[in-house]
């Protein structure tokens, strides 16, 4: 089939990241592929006039410009190895989620059949693809991302960070460190709250007010952090591990599983083992950054 180049892209995957971004391109008017391996996923889109392609190779063959919404970056082999002989001059624009180096090998991979990579790490789910207020890291090649700027802002607003391949895919990655800690120390919270007759609906507003407290922390230490500075005027471990000492209490106490603030503890014993007791609780970045024997 002929290449498309006027406004035209390709989606391979369907899972509803993909799905909601093959719509989106659609809304804007864009000449549509999309592939996937069970076809019928398609049918939705076809139905609102996307193209189904039936084969990897007749999807890559439709646009220069090719969005991966996978599992991860294995799947994009799986996908793309029997079609090597279509890559050449497409640019790949991998939004599934990995390492930072398994996108720099796959940077190298695909320019081994002539074709580019530009790693994307999205910050919304589905639902906030098209919408205002939503982000995705990039990283690759300034002059392809510049080439497709437009093309991607349809997506969500659109957040380079450099040529290095890697690089969208660890502001990502640090980005859910924060999320999936974040959120699973809220639901260790209400585990509690359960255990104790209080509802999540009671427990809603001082969920959020301890939340909307961090930035202010953030904002506080950074400077700090950035010095690798550890005062402790302000705070100190030793309070710190007491602390967590009696959360980890509480829960042993209510019959419920303390994995993860038993994890924070052991983490805060292991800095005062390192004589940082009478220093800040940051001084624990300094234990992060080193390998467990």
């Amino acid at each position: 089939m002929e290449a498309r180049h006027h406004k035209g892209v390709t989606v391979i995957g369907l899972g509803p990241m993909g799905q909601a971004m093959a719509g989106a391109f659609l809304k804007q008017g864009y000449e549509v592929t999309v592939w996937n391996r069970t076809l019928s996923k398609a049918d939705e889109l076809a139905a609102q006039g996307a193209f189904k392609a039936t084969t990897p190779e007749e999807a890559l063959a439709a646009n220069p410009l090719v969005i991966l919404s996978l599992t991860d970056y294995d799947a994009m082999y799986a996908i793309l190895e029997s079609a090597q002989g279509s890559l050449n001059g497409k640019v790949i624009v991998n939004l599934s989620s990995d390492t930072p180096a398994k996108a720099r090998q796959a940077a190298a991979w695909l320019a081994g059949y002539g074709a580019v990579l530009l790693a994307g790490g999205v910050q919304v789910p589905p639902s906030g693809i098209g919408n205002p207020g939503s982000s995705t890291f990039y990283s690759g090649p300034i002059s392809v991302f510049e080439a497709h700027r437009e093309t991607l802002n349809v997506l969500t607003s659109t957040d380079y960070r450099g040529e290095d391949p890697g690089l969208a895919m660890l502001y990502y990655q640090m980005q859910m460190v924060i999320f999936w800690t974040s959120m699973l120390s809220y639901l260790q919270a209400l585990a509690l709250a359960s255990a104790n007759g209080i509802t999540a609906e009671q427990y809603l507003n001082y969920a959020q007010e301890n939340i909307s407290s961090l930035p202010g922390f953030i904002e506080f230490y950074t400077p700090r952090l950035n010095a690798g500075e550890h005062p402790g005027d302000v705070d100190r471990l030793a309070m710190g591990a007491a602390s967590v000492e009696h959360v980890v209490q509480t829960f042993e106490d209510a019959g419920l599983d303390p994995s993860l603030p038993a994890a924070v503890l052991n983490l805060f014993r292991r800095g005062m083992e390192k004589g940082h007791a009478a220093d800040s609780f940051t001084s624990l970045i300094e234990i992060i950054k080193q390998p467990i024997a």
